[in-house]
């Protein structure tokens, strides 16, 4: 699978505070971001740790791949569980560039995640609170502890920049002078 694993002798990180060790587990998630942005991507990426290794990364492909459940969130998942051998995730945390969509979010507790640590917030997709939040309802049997706005900023910049790109490329290509021809039949 593209973009993804570490495997179990993935990147130790020493003993640090819960802030030093989420932003460097988000910039492992951000560079994951890069490798979606390369490839025309969507750059949003997602990190599995457990015990303070990386055990598998993934990045949006749902383009490249024709297959929209190709989320960062879902591809890091399905190979943190091929690796352990296990759908169950219970001890692992999950680090994303931005907020998981209801698909993600609803995968994530699937595969029961302890933790959930994301960046940017999604207001138009967001389910951990931005549009709805899937983890709050206390009805469901496993329940993720999320925490969200981790270098929201630097995620924010990244996703702010592909689309300005996006749009600038859009620009260039159709010109101010170019004119569309409407035919009616």
């Amino acid at each position: 699978m593209a973009g993804c694993g570490f495997g179990s002798n993935g990147m130790q990180v020493p003993g640090s505070d819960e802030d030093e060790r989420d932003a460097v587990f988000m910039r492992l998630a951000l560079d994951q971001a890069h490798n979606a942005w390369v490839l025309g991507e969507v750059p949003v990426g997602a990190v599995v740790v457990r015990e303070g290794r990386v055990i598998a990364t993934g990045f949006n492909q749902p383009v490249g791949s024709a297959d929209p459940t190709a989320h960062a969130e879902i591809r890091a998942l399905r190979a943190a569980a091929e690796i352990l051998g296990n759908y169950r995730l219970n001890h692992c945390s999950l680090y994303v560039t931005l907020e998981p969509c209801a698909m993600c979010a609803g995968a994530i507790q699937q595969s029961r995640v302890a933790h959930l640590i994301y960046g940017a917030p999604d207001p138009k997709t967001g389910a951990c609170g931005s549009v709805v939040d899937l983890f709050a309802d206390l009805r469901l049997n496993h329940h993720t502890k999320v925490r969200g706005g981790v270098m929201a900023q630097e995620c924010a910049r990244m996703l702010g920049d592909f689309f300005a790109e996006r749009r600038q490329r859009k620009k260039e290509q159709s010109g101010p002078d170019d004119v569309q021809e409407i035919i009616l039949e």
